[in-house]
């Protein structure tokens, strides 16, 4: 929207903007979508979302479920699921935040058939329901009887001023200004994490990075399907490593900062630099099974969807992690992290390194498949929900 239109918006009363809105749908034929429903027979019912990010929140659901004492369902704004990605319930925003119907039918429904909702990213569950106040929201759940917890998933509760003392090249620091403005995000993630205190529910984060403004979270981990993933070609067996960067935001990975280094190597013939720009998501498996080598981030300090789909390629994923996290994944996982130390100012000399010592990294990179089934597949976030959530 037009900023001075939004502002224009935001004066126009509430109960007037829902009026609108709707009027707005019924001329375009839209309807108001029936909620999600469970299982009436599960023991626990659970809600996730409504955010979806990476396709996480139907993939915890789908996790959870695997024990067969769950039923869960997520659903996601579409406007917050630009590629696709699978859901079980889909909404527009618009239906959410001025639709008092769907807004009712959806409440009734959490009250009466779901035991537990996991809100993602602090986002209303339940829309514009009270002007969106999630205070007010989670509250009427729990009047109900219904437990309610909170899932960080990243930029929602990292803290711009914190990730810029803990993180080199931070992606808040140089540039920043041109890719997001940062000052608004400080206060909306400041927002959040008050918010978070003030609820005092259960709290989980996506990553393991994400602790350091969350300490009091549980680690739920990202999840991927292995066997979509999985292969059988050899890697770094050929003369030239072919190295794949797929930039997908270009300032969060430190794009910029990587590729001096990596189109010298190029040029000097050491490695084939492959930079990929809009490869669909179900085309990435054939790209990683033809790659020795892939370039992640080197300013979040994290690792997430991306670098778990690597690893269970059994590809060397260069990404850069930071001790906290490479701590807290390894004590979990029970095993080392198999992405090597690296910085954009090490870069250069970690694939000199690759390239010289081949059967070294390659059997790092067979280990990778073993992690992602104990940390991503599912099994672990599963056993964090039963255990911190669900059964506690």
């Amino acid at each position: 929207m037009n900023p001075l239109a939004e502002r224009a918006w935001h004066l126009v009363p509430k109960p007037l903007q829902d009026a609108i809105a709707s009027g707005v749908d019924r001329l375009q034929g839209a309807t108001v979508p029936a909620p999600p429903l469970p299982d009436p027979t599960a023991a626990h019912r659970l809600l996730i979302g409504p955010v979806n990010y990476a396709g996480q929140g139907y993939r915890w659901a789908r996790a959870v479920e695997s024990n067969g004492l769950v039923s869960a369902r997520n659903y996601v704004h579409t406007g917050n699921n630009p590629f696709g990605y699978d859901a079980d319930h889909l909404v527009t925003w618009r239906t959410a935040e001025h639709s008092r119907a769907w807004q009712r039918a959806m409440l009734d429904a959490i009250r009466d058939d779901y035991t537990h909702v996991l809100i993602e990213a602090c986002f209303p569950i339940l829309g514009g329901l009270f002007r969106g106040d999630v205070r007010r929201q989670v509250a009427l759940l729990q009047e109900a009887g219904v437990r309610v917890g909170i899932v960080g998933h990243g930029t929602d509760v990292r803290l711009p001023s914190t990730h810029l003392h803990s993180t080199p090249y931070s992606h808040f620091g140089a540039g920043a200004q041109e890719w997001a403005p940062v000052e608004q995000i400080e206060k909306n993630v400041s927002e959040n994490l008050s918010l978070i205190m003030d609820l005092d529910v259960p709290v989980f984060v996506s990553t393991a990075g994400l602790l350091t403004d969350l300490p009091q979270a549980k680690l739920l981990g990202v999840v991927i399907d292995p066997d979509v993933w999985a292969t059988s070609e050899p890697t770094l067996v050929r003369d030239r490593l072919r190295v794949v960067h797929a930039p997908t935001q270009k300032h969060v990975k430190g794009t910029h900062l990587i590729e001096p280094v990596v189109r010298r190597l190029h040029e000097e013939g050491l490695i084939e630099y492959v930079e990929l720009n809009g490869v669909a998501h179900q085309d990435m498996p054939a790209v990683f099974r033809d790659a020795d080598v892939i370039l992640d981030q080197f300013r979040v300090g994290d690792y997430g969807v991306g670098a778990c789909e690597a690893m269970a390629a059994g590809r060397i994923v260069l990404t850069h992690v930071t001790a906290q996290v490479r701590q807290e994944v390894e004590r979990h996982a029970e095993m080392p992290l198999p992405i090597p130390e690296v910085t954009v100012d090490t870069l250069e000399d970690v694939l000199r390194d690759i390239a010289a010592h081949r059967s070294r990294y390659s059997a790092l990179a067979a280990t990778g498949p073993e992690y992602v089934r104990r940390l991503h597949d599912g099994t672990f976030s599963r056993d964090v929900l039963l255990h911190d959530f669900l059964e506690g």
